[in-house]
């Protein structure tokens, strides 16, 4: 049934051209033959026209069409033809059934534009002429004739025989605009987007993009279609050659896995174009048909339709010239975030097509993410994964052997996963190099199986990000378990730590009193006489008479002797040391940074000490019980004044020091150590990893480096106070010489009341120092007193410098402490404010 009304309606048409292509005026025309050739031509055209899908802007309403109609042959005067018309509209309209027109208003449309102004009808005509071939070319002429009525030709009012002239000129135009088929244009066209030059469309250089040659005589409206459905060939062109050159480069380190993979779905994608061009191209052998041939006008392609056919690939290839452009300097995970950007679009045919390239893309790079996590291996031939891990020492490794390379982070994971990543294969190299722990692998299987996924190869892609984070943040919460286990049980890192306070930070008081007691005489010596060998003896002794004896062996055997580097006037007491050999993986926390500092507090704490020592062995050197009045009872009165003076400016002194050096003494050990180790074991306690326990040993550190007055901000005040310590050591010296002199002055003047043949006796008692140069032994009474005069005069002139020198010194540094940067350095003034202390209950002799 549908191929007779396709018969009929060939055979209407072709009577239409027949009638309006034999109307002529003259009697002596010939009628036209149905087979010649403009009769073909005008039919096909008149079949092209009809079988568009061109439609007018108007909605299709036939009553109101019929009305506009009647109304203007109203307004012209045409009263009886608008009857005439409004009856026949009736008529047409109430016909139905067979034989009836179904697109009504379509007839009534054709009719209202032929019967249009001047104007209007050049538009019309124009595109209705090859219908219409014995209408005068009004391009030419009929503009400046006079055979216009209400904008049509009235044909039977030629006497100039315009009509046949236009016709001719008509033909002549229609075959210079149609030289070239339109099949043949769309077949270059579908030739120009797979790269390839057609037979008039080619590729053009200098206008970079295919091209109709300006030789070929096409109208402009074919010749725009042809260019805008090139643009699809001068994509593919982009897109190709992107693939090829980065095939020719691989395996180079700038093309890498991620770029092969990008390239791989690219190609797939144009294995769907292909596909579709072939289709396309096997529709296109159909020939545009003529309006006798019984095909339907969807068998064949015309450039119109293959604008349609190209609408959703052009879509795809633009969007991936576009990534083609924006990867072509980029690899790895900065390509797959480059990538990533170009997702967030609203249009759902443009996000399932990014979906399906990133899947593809970000493959190796989710591979490199789950072997890292799982496995802690850094597969990573070409520098494409945004950890970089490069060749360090053990000791370096958590620290310095991998590291965040934020160019190749790609946008879809975030800086807080990347670090949590980045610590995860950390830790594992880290068990695995450092501990000797094999216990990491079943924590990993573990770990994977509590996210819901496995540790085969490609369990994770793009666009499940809510996976990767549970399995990374699963992964780190088991394996850095693991690691702080291994650390605080199998390698002891809070009894190491303990036992470097101790021994380091001088903790341990009677090992400290014991080695300073038997090692006092040997750093008393010059720095480069003295042995190592026997101060580790030394120390050996000191650990084996104190408790210390019962610590863990390993521990013991750990602490060691150091001599720091010395000049040849140092003394023993500056140069000596103690040292902790941290082995690993313990020197991860132990750097040689962290025991230098370490280093500097123990030099700090070991010059607090001896000072504190010296003090007590000037108080043990005093002896105030020994010395009594009645043993200088025959010196003058004078020099018994001047030896109750200095001996209460040297106790006045000694107290003065000795509650500076007890207080300051308390502050270290209770206020700066003590308090610091507290908070050390209660971060320590609920560290996560180890990087929080690495945080918490640094900000431990840091503290009692701070407070002990040895920070950058504190050097001014450090400095006063070692002054302050010299100057103590020195008080200390003078007190000696003091009491000695006072101990040989008791003695001689007991010698001179006793018998002759006592003196002897009691000379080789003291050790017979009477021939001692200086000594007061072998001079009489006169010159004893002259001497004991002169030796406590200068003793007092010096112990007066000392404590003027003492007063400014200690006025200087108390200053300072109002001033520091650290809080507990400002209330250290009210521990060394001793005032109030001297004048309440100030010493006695």
């Amino acid at each position: 049934m549908e191929e007779e009304d396709h018969q009929k309606v060939s055979d209407l048409i072709k009577e239409l051209v027949l009638r309006l292509l034999s109307q002529n005026p003259t009697s002596d025309s010939q009628p036209i033959d149905p087979n010649s050739t403009d009769f073909a031509n005008s039919l096909r055209y008149a079949f092209r026209i009809l079988s568009s899908r061109m439609t007018p802007s108007i909605a299709p309403d036939a009553a109101a069409i019929a009305e506009s109609i009647k109304r203007r042959l109203a307004t012209q005067g045409k009263s009886s033809e608008a009857l005439t018309f409004a009856d026949l509209y009736s008529k047409f309209a109430s016909k139905t059934g067979p034989g009836s027109v179904n697109n009504k208003w379509a007839v009534l449309y054709l009719l209202k534009i032929i019967a249009h102004d001047k104007n209007s009808a050049r538009t019309q005509l124009l595109d209705s002429s090859v219908l219409l071939p014995n209408l005068s070319d009004w391009r030419v002429s009929s503009r400046k004739q006079n055979g216009w009525e209400n904008g049509v030709l009235l044909v039977s009012k030629d006497p100039e025989n315009r009509r046949e002239i236009a016709f001719r000129e008509f033909v002549n135009f229609v075959k210079e605009e149609n030289e070239v088929r339109e099949e043949v244009l769309v077949r270059d066209v579908l030739y120009a987007c797979q790269g390839i030059d057609g037979k008039y469309v080619k590729f053009d250089k200098t206008a970079d993009g295919y091209v109709l040659s300006d030789l070929v005589k096409v109208p402009r409206a074919t010749r725009i279609m042809v260019r805008k459905l090139c643009e699809l060939g001068w994509l593919f062109r982009k897109v190709k050659g992107y693939i090829s050159e980065s095939m020719d480069r691989f395996p180079a380190e700038d093309v890498g896995t991620v770029g092969q993979a990008f390239c791989a779905a690219l190609q797939d994608e144009l294995s769907d174009y292909y596909k579709l061009l072939a289709v396309l191209e096997a529709q296109s052998m159909n020939p545009i048909p003529l309006v006798s041939e019984k095909v339907s006008s969807e068998n064949y392609l015309s450039l119109r339709r293959l604008s349609v056919w190209f609408a959703e690939p052009m879509v795809k290839m633009r969007l991936m010239a576009v990534l083609v452009d924006k990867c072509r300097v980029l690899r790895g995970g900065a390509m797959a975030g480059a990538i990533h950007l170009h997702a967030q679009h609203g249009d759902p045919l443009v996000h399932e097509f990014m979906r399906r390239l990133l899947r593809r893309v970000c493959s190796p790079l989710f591979e490199m993410v789950r072997s890292w996590v799982l496995e802690g291996e850094l597969e990573d031939i070409f520098a494409e994964f945004f950890v970089v891990g490069q060749p360090v020492k053990a000791e370096s490794l958590w620290r310095d052997g991998y590291r965040l390379h934020a160019g190749m982070l790609p946008s879809f994971i975030s800086q807080s996963l990347a670090q949590r990543i980045l610590r995860t294969g950390k830790s594992i190299n880290f068990l695995r190099v450092c501990c000797e722990d094999r216990g990491w692998a079943d924590t990993a299987t573990e770990a994977a199986a509590a996210a819901g996924t496995t540790t085969r190869r490609g369990s994770l892609g793009y666009g499940e990000t809510d996976a990767l984070e549970s399995l990374v943040d699963e992964a780190a919460k088991r394996i850095d378990k693991h690691l702080l286990d291994v650390m605080h049980i199998q390698y002891k890192f809070k009894e190491h730590c303990l036992a470097i306070k101790r021994y380091l930070l001088l903790g341990q008081g009677d090992f400290v009193q014991y080695l300073m007691d038997i090692v006092g005489p040997e750093l008393s010596e010059p720095a480069n006489t003295i042995s190592t060998f026997k101060l580790a003896g030394l120390l050996e002794t000191a650990i084996r008479s104190s408790n210390a004896q019962y610590d863990d062996p390993d521990i013991l055997d750990r602490l060691r002797v150091k001599m720091m580097p010395h000049g040849t006037g140092d003394r023993g007491w500056d140069v000596f040391s103690l040292e902790y050999d941290a082995r690993v993986p313990l020197d991860t926390v132990f750097t040689e940074s962290v025991m230098a500092r370490y280093l500097k507090i123990f030099n700090f704490l070991w010059k607090l000490r001896r000072v504190e020592h010296g003090l007590i062995g000037a108080w043990k050197t005093m002896k105030p019980n020994c010395i009594t009045s009645h043993s200088f009872t025959k010196l003058q009165q004078a020099v018994k004044l001047q030896l109750l003076s200095a001996l209460r400016r040297c106790q006045v002194l000694w107290v003065d020091m000795n509650h500076f050096v007890t207080n300051l003494q308390y502050y270290i050990m209770f206020e700066v150590l003590e308090v610091s180790w507290s908070n050390f074991l209660s971060e320590m306690e609920v560290a996560k990893d180890l990087d929080d326990l690495l945080a918490a040993h640094e900000k431990y550190l840091h503290s009692i480096v701070e407070k002990s007055l040895l920070g950058e901000r504190s050097q001014t005040l450090c400095k006063s106070l070692f002054v302050l310590f010299d100057l103590i050591l020195r008080f200390r010296s003078h007190a000696d010489r003091l009491y000695e002199g006072i101990h040989e002055l008791q003695a001689r003047t007991m010698e001179s009341s006793l018998p002759s043949r006592d003196k002897s006796k009691s000379r080789r008692q003291l050790g017979d120092k009477s021939s001692d140069p200086g000594s007061w032994m072998g001079e009489g009474r006169k010159a004893l007193t002259q001497r004991a005069g002169e030796f406590l005069r200068n003793m007092g002139l010096d112990l007066d410098a000392i404590a003027k020198e003492y007063s400014s010194l200690l006025e200087g540094f108390i200053s300072q402490l109002p001033v520091q940067q650290h809080v507990d350095l400002k209330f250290l003034l009210f521990r060394l404010d001793f005032t109030e202390f001297y004048t309440r209950s100030g010493p006695s002799l």
